[in-house]
């Protein structure tokens, strides 16, 4: 069975649903969007606290690395979203762009043209629609709701206090003018729900006609005919089926997926292809490479007293909680959870901040960290915000079925190790502040056992794991060498282009789920040649 399509798009995640939306804007244009996971009718994934379910289960990948041979061998759980809108259907919804010199780096140094902050902020704006900011960092009525707390935790407020003691300033704003300091970070809900890309996009123009939406649909190849992408194969229901797309196939599965079905489409290492019996297309030796990815790391803290989000654990408290926020849409169901944050310096010597910091208001929250007996507890992360480490997305055999071999290479260059450590001690002279004295009963973990350098270091190798912010697996880049080039096009296969994080060249300062909103906004124009 074949059907015929102006352009396929291979992924319904945060930069697969905004493509979807502004390709359709022309009536003329037919578009097909395939996702591979399942629709978003999940209860948790719209309200903004059930980030909490979402680090593991059905609705991501399931994924582990490979052993890291930088943090002892350990094969750590990779959350990938597998569900319409993607990451930003179960992220824990915090807005931040990066850092500008992010961008002007992409586009100075990294041969981006055409993707520095002056270039790109036009496309941050036109996604967003903040309830509370506006002015020349801002925009008040783009599709993705962007809102401050409605009901701040008490936890959070103490955290910024603290921040504030240890000698952050307050910062109104980490996406305006100074990205250093503390301050509760604003998300992307509206009316105290999640607004992901599925919500803030794809469903307020299901209805055109010219947009076939289809999901469960595991795309096994890039059908590539001399030279040029003309379509994919997919599987639905048990069913072979093939995409035509008369212009543009547009690839947007993300930094793990699209260098996944790249290889499997021959579009890759030639030599690794050709050992998995897999026919090569290309030889595209960086596919895959220069995975890059925020190594987090914990520290939870028991609480004296019922103070965090952990009491509603407790049945009458969460039906207290259920009842608030459905007659009033206020409450602890409308926190994300990871409500407190930070840009800070682990080298004050830096040009802009090196560390980012997440306070979540409980215990136990995301799969792999530990609660704490009394049931109550806070949890605070960190990470280096710009890390040398370059790691890797290879298949596992030619079967699409497969899990690939994720590998980030956590900790390998030392100065990673280095900035990681220096986020971990300063996070605990945070929570030793005196705005927490009343309220910490002890360090759970890692506990004061942790006292020396080599203690540290050996924490941050056992204890570290994922942000949820891989890219870069597809780099975008002037050179011979990269993927695609400046306007996300592949470089030897006409027709094909590369629309989401991993056609980053580097790791931006922040949650990158903005700036994936972003490349998608921005890919609308480059593929509708309105530059």
């Amino acid at each position: 069975m074949t059907e015929g399509y102006d352009y396929v798009i291979v992924g319904g995640g945060s930069s697969g649903c905004v493509l979807a939306n502004r390709l359709t804007e022309d009536p003329a244009c037919r578009v097909l969007l395939l996702e591979a996971g399942g629709k978003d009718t999940n209860p948790f994934i719209h309200m903004p606290v059930g980030f909490a379910k979402m680090t593991a289960g059905p609705l991501t990948w399931g994924l582990t690395t490979v052993p890291q041979s930088h943090a002892n061998n350990r094969e750590i759980a990779y959350a990938q979203a597998r569900v319409i809108g993607g990451g930003s259907s179960i992220n824990a919804e915090v807005y931040t762009r990066g850092h500008p010199s992010d961008y002007d780096r992409w586009a100075r140094e990294e041969g981006a043209p055409g993707w520095s902050f002056k270039e790109v902020q036009p496309y941050f704006l036109r996604a967003e629609g903040n309830d509370t900011l506006a002015g020349e960092w801002h925009n008040t009525d783009g599709p993705l709701g962007v809102s401050n707390l409605r009901s701040p935790q008490k936890m959070a407020k103490v955290f910024v206090q603290a921040c504030q003691q240890y000698g952050m300033p307050y910062n109104p704003d980490f996406n305006g003018p100074e990205q250093a300091g503390t301050n509760v970070y604003q998300t992307t809900t509206r009316d105290g729900r999640r607004c992901s890309t599925a919500v803030a996009y794809l469903k307020p123009v299901r209805g055109r006609k010219n947009l076939t939406v289809l999901i469960d649909c595991q795309v096994s190849r890039i059908i590539v005919e001399n030279g040029r992408a003309r379509g994919v194969r997919y599987r639905q229901g048990g069913t072979e089926k093939t995409a035509h797309a008369e212009r543009e196939v547009l690839v947007t599965s993300g930094a793990i997926g699209s260098p996944k079905l790249m290889m499997l489409s021959g579009i890759g290492p030639a030599g690794q292809l050709k050992s998995l019996g897999i026919d090569v297309v290309l030889d595209a030796p960086e596919v895959g490479l220069n995975l890059t990815d925020h190594y987090g790391i914990d520290l939870v803290y028991e609480l004296n007293g019922p103070y965090s989000l952990d009491k509603y654990n407790k049945p009458h408290w969460m039906i207290w909680a259920g009842l608030e926020y459905l007659l009033f849409r206020s409450g602890p169901v409308t926190s994300n959870v990871v409500e407190g944050g930070a840009f800070w310096y682990a080298d004050k010597s830096a040009p802009c901040p090196d560390l980012q910091f997440h306070f979540l208001c409980g215990a136990g929250v995301e799969a792999g960290v530990p609660s704490v007996p009394s049931g109550s507890g806070l949890t605070l992360n960190s990470y280096t915000l710009r890390p040398k480490s370059r790691g890797s997305i290879r298949l596992r055999s030619a079967d699409p079925a497969d899990k690939p071999l994720v590998d980030p290479n956590f900790l390998a260059d030392p100065d990673d190790l280095k900035t990681s450590v220096e986020g971990v001690k300063i996070s605990r002279e945070v929570m030793h502040q005196p705005a927490f004295a009343k309220y910490v009963k002890r360090e759970h973990f890692p506990g004061t056992q942790v006292k020396t350098q080599a203690d540290f270091e050996n924490y941050a190798r056992q204890y570290g794991r994922t942000s949820y912010h891989p890219v870069g697996t597809c780099r975008m880049g002037s050179d011979d060498r990269a993927v695609v080039d400046p306007q996300l096009r592949v470089r030897g296969i006409e027709g094909l282009r590369i629309c989401d994080s991993s056609a980053m060249p580097s790791l931006i300062g922040s949650n990158t789920n903005a700036a994936t909103i972003m490349i998608g906004e921005k890919a609308a124009d480059l593929i509708r040649g309105n530059r």
